[in-house]
């Protein structure tokens, strides 16, 4: 209840200081949207306006940090950061850190033939016959957003969810109602890629439609067939984002495999505030080398990538 009190005291000072706050209050609207008690686990990404995310910026940082402080937290972490953010970030006492994911880009292709025209001939041959082979499993591809998405998808769903988190020794941490919150709350932010036969679901990806991007990130299914992974999760993503001109897909961190798709490493950022100036100086020399070391993997992926003429600062 501290940190929901606080965030709520914070902006509504900051409100009455800064007139863009209070038209734009991205704790309230969170508050409003999802309930109170999600504040508990609480990530904000901000819609506001690029000219007042400017200004909110430092006023943020700054009220993260004091609030870390005064209750005595050991550290203060802002993950996904823009590019900018992740400059500004380093004088406003954060420390930077740069990782890899695999992303897709769009460069301006007028369709899925447009995109591969980009690529090598082998690349391109290789993943006409990932397609070909992937929608001969006896069913259909289907895409499904908005009042489309159903409870018997979100069920059908859920337990390709369960078996991708078994098959990696993992724990699934999203509950069966997270599925129908999402649904409820922001079905037209989602995009369910299922492959059915006679109507019912036997593999599926879910993403997230951003402003200018899809986000994939759960795949699962009850039965296997050659390439339909490839063909849900990253060529029907790469299908999507030409047809609604967002400008990428991010697929997220691992999968070495997903370059030969179009997939290519690219930076991401994050700040962190330690309290600890020792141990803050510590992870400082820590983050520094990691730096290079990412920059240095990143350039010998990119090396692998299908592209014809490949551009390192172009693409990634």
């Amino acid at each position: 209840m501290l940190l929901k009190n606080h965030l709520i005291e914070v902006f509504k000072q900051a409100s009455l200081e800064n007139n863009f706050l209070l038209k734009e209050n991205v704790v309230l609207k969170w508050v409003h949207r999802f309930g109170i008690d999600s504040l508990n686990d609480l990530l904000i990404y901000s819609s506001l306006k690029k000219e007042n995310q400017e200004q909110a910026f430092p006023i943020l940082m700054e009220g993260i940090k004091n609030f870390a402080s005064k209750n005595n937290l050991s550290s203060a972490h802002i993950t996904f950061c823009s590019f900018d953010e992740f400059k500004k970030g380093e004088s406003l006492g954060f420390l930077k850190r740069t990782n890899s994911q695999f992303h897709w880009k769009n460069d301006n292709y007028k369709n899925f033939q447009d995109f591969l025209n980009a690529l090598s001939s082998r690349k391109r041959k290789n993943i006409k016959k990932e397609r070909e082979k992937a929608r001969n499993f006896g069913g259909k591809i289907v895409r499904y957003s908005g009042n489309e998405i159903t409870g018997k998808h979100w069920d059908a769903f859920w337990d390709f969810y369960q078996d991708t988190g078994r098959r990696k020794w993992g724990q699934p941490y999203l509950t069966r109602s997270f599925f129908d919150i999402a649904g409820e709350k922001m079905s037209n932010e989602l995009l369910l890629v299922l492959a059915e036969i006679d109507g019912n679901p036997i593999a599926g990806a879910l993403n997230f439609i951003g402003m200018d991007a899809l986000y994939g990130r759960y795949w699962g299914c009850t039965e296997n067939y050659s390439n339909l992974h490839f063909e849900i999760c990253y060529y029907q993503a790469i299908e999507y984002a030409i047809e609604n001109r967002l400008s990428r897909v991010e697929a997220g961190a691992q999968g070495d495999h997903k370059l030969a798709r179009g997939y290519l490493p690219s930076h991401t950022y994050s700040l962190h505030w330690i309290n600890d100036s020792g141990f803050s100086k510590a992870v400082a020399q820590y983050l520094d080398e990691e730096r290079r070391a990412v920059g240095r993997e990143m350039e010998i992926l990119s090396d692998y990538g299908p592209f014809k003429d490949l551009n390192l600062e172009e693409r990634k």
